[in-house]
């Protein structure tokens, strides 16, 4: 018959048996058994700066990156634009909804071209025209339809139009956050864990998401006063850009229509 150990000793293995144990199990979320868990451990160290340091971090970061995709949803005096547009030096391409339309933008250099349904050209025509577009206003809008338009440069929509398609102009925009910086909770956009930093009161001057992984990214960018939200993504992920061959282009004849919503 095997003796069994004392009482006194028993005790004192289950006694140093129990740190043990706990420890293993709360290991998610305790390390040491006394400390919680370094939320930062991972990541790129961005949480441990200050709001303005972060700030300062992501508008580097995007200012040298080589190209960017934007969408989401943008609100502005002259109405509101859902964009999925990506980006480069060099030009652009992607689509512009508003209110009432929906359309096609491609730039290669100083180059732009606009691409829509019959149905836009139609509406076009028709704001262009008191008593609406007649049969041949409806041709040419068939004729249109999914072609390429190139837009003049003294033509009054291209400033506006090149506005979606400029990298640098759109990133600046949306990048600035107004009043003093503050930072916010830590979140996750697209699966990737980010730090927030908000500007003003509330958030009121525009709240930033920064990416906690790699490089300190902005991730997405949501404007105060229900301004809109934006993804960014695809940072430095290059793409082709070409002009549409001749068989896709035709001219319109006339002043393009300026968007609105």
């Amino acid at each position: 018959m095997t003796a069994l150990p004392p009482a006194s000793r028993a005790r004192r293995a289950v006694r140093a048996s129990l740190p043990v144990a706990l420890c293993a199990g709360l290991t998610a979320m305790l390390t040491a058994c006394g400390g919680e868990e370094d939320p930062d451990a991972g990541t790129n160290g961005l949480g441990k700066l200050s709001a303005s340091e972060i700030e300062t971090k992501a508008q580097g970061a995007a200012d040298t990156a080589k190209a960017v995709r934007l969408s989401g949803t943008l609100v502005s005096k002259g109405g509101t634009y859902k964009l999925d547009m990506r980006l480069k030096a060099t030009g652009a391409l992607g689509s512009v909804s508003s209110r009432t339309s929906t359309f096609e933008l491609l730039r290669v250099g100083d180059a732009l071209f606009l691409k829509a349904d019959a149905d836009f050209w139609t509406h076009a025509e028709s704001e262009s025209d008191e008593k609406g577009p007649d049969e041949s206003d409806t041709q040419a809008a068939d004729k249109l339809d999914d072609k390429y338009v190139k837009v003049p440069q003294d033509d009054p929509s291209y400033k506006q139009l090149r506005g979606f398609t400029e990298m640098n102009v759109l990133l600046d925009g949306l990048l600035e956050l107004h009043g003093e910086v503050v930072k916010g909770d830590r979140d996750k956009i697209g699966g990737i864990r980010t730090i927030k930093v908000s500007g003003g009161k509330a958030g009121e001057g525009g709240t930033l998401d920064v990416s906690l992984e790699g490089t300190p990214y902005p991730l997405q960018f949501a404007r105060g006063g229900g301004g809109g939200v934006v993804a960014l993504s695809d940072w430095n992920q290059d793409f082709p850009l070409a002009e549409p061959a001749k068989d896709e282009t035709l001219d319109y004849g006339r002043q393009l229509p300026r968007t609105s919503d």
